[in-house]
């Protein structure tokens, strides 16, 4: 798809373009932080052991998917310790989950929030906002998990985990920018949902969650760096488990493009924003 088709080629946004989804945020900061709470608090309502389902979903998934592969694909550990290699898994699902569980919700946020879409004065734009910090929320207590297994497991973490937060946060613009741009899709044809159902979990499987890039063949580790969500798998997986800083160039390179596909997102959501309320 060309940007500049719809007048959102990087080079002709103004200036003020490049801060414009932060200034809107801000003023909406309340009704956002509002929102949030109450997408928090009853996503386990009803639920016997409600938010510890934040904590188990993430353990379970760790232990069957390791149980998984490294008893029938021994090989993808490449040599490493049971824990260790669940370790680098559980970092791998806790990035693709988050990518996962916004590429299936975006197509359908506002047809989810219909009754306060279609009111004039309502800021549709803040609904990636509280989708997207929703999921970080949980996102975070799967890291917490993590370090907290790690420590179990081997006693100590490395110092370069303390990089975590500068490959979180352009990797929520990244998904901040995915969810505007599906959600304005989605709103127009429901097939962009079915779409996510059919290619995300071929994309769980193109993504380095039970292997390593290095184990790929150069000519298509080549191709699967073009995929995002893989290469803040691997940068977060150096800096939290193997104690290896990102590439400066690469990451700088991953910033640029994430800071770019935010505001391809953000654009492309306002530039459609008043068609999307007489569509929905």
């Amino acid at each position: 798809m060309d940007p500049g088709r719809f007048g959102l080629s990087l080079a002709q946004i103004p200036l003020i373009a490049y801060v414009a989804p932060f200034e809107r945020a801000w003023h909406h900061r309340e009704l956002i932080r509002a929102v949030v709470r109450r997408e928090l608090t009853s996503r386990f309502r009803g639920s016997i052991l409600g938010p510890l389902w934040a904590v188990l979903a993430p353990l379970i998934m760790l232990l069957t998917y390791t149980a998984l592969f490294s008893i029938t694909v021994p090989q993808l550990s490449a040599g490493m310790s049971t824990t260790d290699y669940a370790a680098g898994i559980f970092i791998g699902l806790i990035v693709f989950n988050l990518f996962s569980e916004l590429a299936y919700r975006a197509p359908g946020l506002l047809h989810e929030h219909v009754t306060f879409v279609k009111k004039s004065i309502f800021p549709s734009e803040t609904i990636a906002w509280v989708a997207t910090i929703r999921a970080f929320v949980y996102g975070g207590i799967s890291l917490a998990v993590y370090v907290a297994f790690r420590l179990l497991t081997a006693g100590e973490l490395p110092l370069t985990i303390l990089f975590t937060p500068l490959l979180v946060l352009p990797f929520a613009l990244f998904m901040l920018g995915v969810v505007w741009f599906l959600m304005a899709l989605g709103a127009f044809t429901r097939d962009v949902a079915h779409i996510m159902v059919s290619i995300v979990p071929v994309l769980m499987f193109a993504t380095p969650i039970f292997y390593r890039l290095e184990q790929i063949p150069p000519h298509l580790s080549l191709w699967l760096r073009l995929n995002l969500v893989g290469d803040y798998i691997e940068m977060l997986r150096g800096a939290a488990l193997d104690g290896v800083l990102p590439n400066p160039v690469a990451y700088v390179a991953l910033v640029a493009v994430s800071y770019g596909i935010f505001l391809f997102g953000y654009q492309f959501f306002m530039r459609y924003k008043s068609v999307i309320v007489d569509v929905i």
